[in-house]
């Protein structure tokens, strides 16, 4: 079996951010700073790091802040030249030419919708999908082309979560496993009663092109939206589908408290910011 390699990863990144106003009225919610760094450089640092070369937003109005953020800026690094100030904080943040590839996704219809819209930039080559909400510490991207290396195929990211919260997401009905890997039998989104596993999808993704002709055709399923679970179901069975466990720190900076705990975690292990914030935890009431 001849396995492609996985060069290209879509970023859906054309959200309101509803769950963050008023801080994402007029700021793209991938915008939005854990310590110091946005949620989308996270999100391009891990690509990168797993071999990634081409990098697709699919995006929609308003995300001009986004799209600036990975160009040339011209008056600030002449500033900061001038000064004397080092590049290093900057460094690495402008990606090549031609990547990131921009497209628009005009209407709010779904996940499965998002990445559709980047159907041709994909082509007939298996592709990462990561949703920035999602902060990942520890390299999941790349223990996932890792284990995609070996296996090929549909490999989809899987984390346990308490029974109490299957209905929120995605679940993998599980079949054999192998350490981090376990085979998909069947996804069911966010499920009614009870679930086939407590294995939910955390927001990363590695599919084979054909996934992008079901989605073609593909009907709304929950909340009304096209969704990509839906599209990945129709794969089981006719390639190989895999989930991949992370065993690194997971954060889910598409909500409040979840966003609140990075900032602090992350806060917590940077050498220069571990100090204060410590002290200020120490110094909470009990």
């Amino acid at each position: 079996m001849t396995i492609k390699p996985v060069r290209k990863a879509v970023f859906p990144v054309a959200g309101l951010g509803t769950r963050f106003l008023p801080a994402t009225k007029a700021m793209p919610k991938e915008m939005l700073t854990v310590v110091d760094k946005p949620l989308i450089q996270y999100a391009v640092e891990e690509a990168l790091e797993a071999g990634i070369e081409q990098i697709i937003f699919v995006t929609g109005r308003g995300k001009g802040a986004l799209e600036d953020h990975f160009d040339i800026s011209f008056e600030l690094e002449a500033t900061m030249k001038a000064r004397g100030k080092s590049m290093a904080v900057i460094e690495g943040i402008r990606q090549k030419p031609g990547s990131p590839v921009y497209v628009r996704q005009q209407e709010p219809l779904g996940l499965g919708h998002a990445v559709w819209c980047a159907r041709e930039i994909v082509g007939d080559e298996p592709f990462a999908v990561l949703l920035p909400d999602e902060l990942m510490v520890g390299g999941f991207m790349r223990q996932m082309v890792e284990a995609y290396d070996k296996v090929g195929g549909n490999v989809i990211g899987a984390l346990e979560v308490p029974d109490s919260e299957t209905d929120k997401y995605g679940i993998i009905s599980p079949g054999a496993t192998d350490g981090p890997l376990t085979e998909v039998k069947a996804l069911v989104e966010k499920p009614k009663g009870k679930a086939p596993s407590n294995l939910m999808i955390p927001g990363r993704y590695i599919l084979q092109p054909e996934v992008m002709a079901i989605l073609d055709s593909q009907e709304p399923g929950a909340g009304g939206e096209i969704q990509l679970t839906d599209a990945m179901a129709k794969l089981i069975g006719t390639q190989p589908f895999h989930g991949f466990t992370f065993d690194g720190q997971r954060y889910d900076c598409g909500d409040k408290a979840g966003w609140l705990t990075a900032n602090i975690a992350l806060g917590l292990a940077r050498d220069d910011l571990k100090g204060p914030v410590q002290a200020f935890i120490d110094a909470l009431p009990r």
